[in-house]
């Protein structure tokens, strides 16, 4: 498959920066359930990264593994084994969360295992060989592509966004989201690239991509409110459309258009995930994240 892909692949041989996995432990003995304190369903919507990103980043971590026969270039090899083994590190330590929300009374293992079962019947290999495997394969590093790019700018936006700490926000919590986040900014590339190496069809690409952001969006919205209706708590305010639209103003969680607005810059000729933001920001977190010094 090697042979045929797109002109547009990007060489690696002069990138200096390795992605490694970080064996990062976070302590959620204290964490409450609503953990950015006075917000409900903002919580919700962050806690839809321990409910929905384990059962997808397995499901992205098979196919770059699936990936690694059809790539020659041993840079970008290097860079999807490291990619690998963060997603891996990333679902497990979702998985501490979810598990300590669940103790202190949030029920969601009748949704996570459905969504489980959807994640390996839509997006598992289905024990297809020869071109048929080559096809599904292609599709879905395009569709991981297009979906990593999202995690990429929502990253982006948990690095930055003060009104995390201005509203309390637990800190072991805050220092979980913004070292997955910093790691996404940190590996932005690599699904993108080894789509580009094994195939790079700008069709494939625009096809996956809106099918990503039609398929994100009113999954994390769902997913929030799901757990929003499961929180046992008495004081988890308003209804939570309202919360969902008066947390959005306010920045507490990132704005809904952006899986709108991002569409034009992924789909742009010559776009390369490299032109997001500065990579900086991320590694100045990692340097200095409580979980990732004590990883070292």
């Amino acid at each position: 498959m090697a042979s045929t892909a797109g002109a547009t692949r990007r060489p690696y041989r002069d990138e200096a920066h390795a992605i490694n996995a970080r064996d990062v432990h976070f302590d959620f003995a204290t964490v409450p359930m609503h953990y950015i304190p006075g917000e409900a369903l903002a919580t919700h919507i962050v806690n839809v990264m321990h409910l929905l990103l384990p059962e997808g980043e397995r499901a992205m971590a098979q196919a770059l593994a699936e990936s690694l026969p059809y790539i020659d270039d041993e840079r970008l090899r290097e860079e999807v084994t490291g990619f690998v083994g963060q997603e891996t590190m990333h679902a497990a330590t979702h998985e501490a969360a979810r598990t300590h929300l669940r103790s202190i009374g949030l029920d969601v293992d009748s949704y996570i295992g459905a969504i489980g079962w959807a994640v390996d019947r839509i997006l598992g290999d289905h024990g297809l060989t020869g071109r048929a495997k080559e096809e599904w394969l292609k599709e879905r590093l395009g569709l991981f592509a297009g979906m990593e790019h999202y995690t990429a700018v929502f990253g982006e936006w948990l690095l930055n966004a003060e009104v995390l700490e201005q509203k309390g926000m637990h800190p072991a919590m805050l220092d979980l989201v913004r070292w997955h986040g910093a790691e996404e900014v940190e590996h932005r590339s690599v699904v993108y690239d080894a789509f580009m190496h094994v195939d790079g069809s700008y069709a494939r690409k625009a096809r996956t991509a809106l099918v990503a952001s039609a398929t994100l969006l009113p999954l994390f919205v769902l997913s929030a409110a799901y757990m929003y209706r499961k929180d046992p708590s008495p004081d988890k305010g308003r209804f939570w459309g309202w919360q969902f639209v008066s947390a959005t103003r306010r920045k507490v969680i990132p704005s809904w258009t952006t899986f709108f607005t991002e569409i034009p810059r992924y789909l742009r000729p010559g776009f390369h995930p490299s032109q997001l933001g500065p990579m900086d920001t991320a590694l100045r977190y990692l340097a200095h994240s409580p979980a990732a010094r004590a990883a070292q």
